[in-house]
C-alpha cells in the first residue's frame, strides 16, 4: 500500500539496513523537508534507513505542501470532512508502515516513528495502536489527539520522547505536558523536554536528545 504515498528515502549509510526511522512532517510541509534529519542522525546510525512519506492530501494554504488532515486555523473546515480525512490518514499510514517494514525487511521492534507538529499527532495516534510494538516514538511540537479514546484503544506501549519549545506560538507546549502526563498514567515510558526560548521548531539539543533516545531503544 506504500504506493498511496510519495516517499522520500535515505538508505542506510553502511549499505546494511538493520533499523528504520519513519519521519512524519507537519502541516503544509512534505516528507523531503524532514528527510534532511537523516544527514544529522545518519552518521551515528549507519545501519538505519530513513523514510519520509508525503501526507496524502494537498494543502490549500501551502500550495507546495501536504496535510495529514485539514485544520481550522487555515480556514473554515467541515467537521465531518476533518474526521473523514483523519480516519483515512490513520488507516493509510498504518498500512504504509506495514508495507515499509516488509519492504525493508525490518521488524517493528527495530522501527521508530518521528513526527513534527501534525506529524507528531499522527505518530502518537497510530503508533500506540499498532499490533506489534515499535522501538519508540519521538514527537516534536505536537499533541495527543483524543486521549479519551486512547484509553480504550491503546494496544502497545512503546517508549516515547516528547520535545517542545516553551515559546511555541502554534501548538502550545502545554499540549506536550498534558500528553506526557497521560502517557505516564497509561503505563508508557514517556520522557518530556521543554526547550527554553524555542518556538515551533527543532533545535540541535532536541536533535541530540532524540538521537540518544533512538540509539538506546534500537540497540536494546
Amino acid at each position: 500500500m506504500s504506493s498511496q504515498f510519495n516517499v522520500h528515502r535515505a538508505d542506510a549509510k553502511s549499505g546494511e539496513t538493520e533499523s528504520m526511522v519513519v519521519l512524519l512532517h507537519g502541516y503544509g510541509a512534505n516528507g523531503g523537508d524532514l528527510l534532511g534529519l537523516s544527514e544529522v542522525w545518519g552518521p551515528s546510525m549507519p545501519n538505519t534507513l530513513f523514510v519520509a512519506p508525503d501526507a496524502p492530501s494537498p494543502c490549500d494554504s501551502h500550495p507546495a505542501g501536504r496535510q495529514w488532515f485539514p485544520i481550522e486555523a487555515a480556514g473554515p473546515v467541515d467537521r465531518m470532512d476533518m474526521i473523514h480525512n483523519l480516519i483515512r490518514s490513520f488507516n493509510e499510514l498504518n498500512e504504509f508502515l506495514d508495507a515499509e517494514n516488509e519492504r525493508a525487511g525490518v521488524p517493528e521492534e527495530k522501527s521508530i516513528l518521528v513526527g513534527f507538529s501534525q506529524g507528531t499527532m499522527m505518530a502518537l495516534h497510530v503508533g500506540l495502536r499498532r499490533q506489534r510494538q515499535l522501538a519508540g516514538i519521538v514527537g516534536y511540537s505536537g499533541k495527543l489527539l483524543n486521549p479519551s479514546l486512547l484509553e480504550s484503544e491503546l494496544v502497545s506501549r512503546p517508549p516515547v520522547m516528547l520535545v517542545h519549545g516553551q515559546d511555541d506560538e502554534v501548538v502550545p507546549s502545554s499540549q506536550s505536558i498534558e500528553a506526557d502526563e497521560f502517557l505516564k498514567r497509561s503505563g508508557i515510558n514517556s520522557q518530556l523536554y521543554l526547550a527554553p526560548r524555542l518556538g515551533h521548531s527543532i533545535d540541535m539539543f532536541g536533535l541530540g536528545l532524540a538521537l540518544n533516545f533512538m540509539k538506546t531503544h534500537l540497540d536494546s
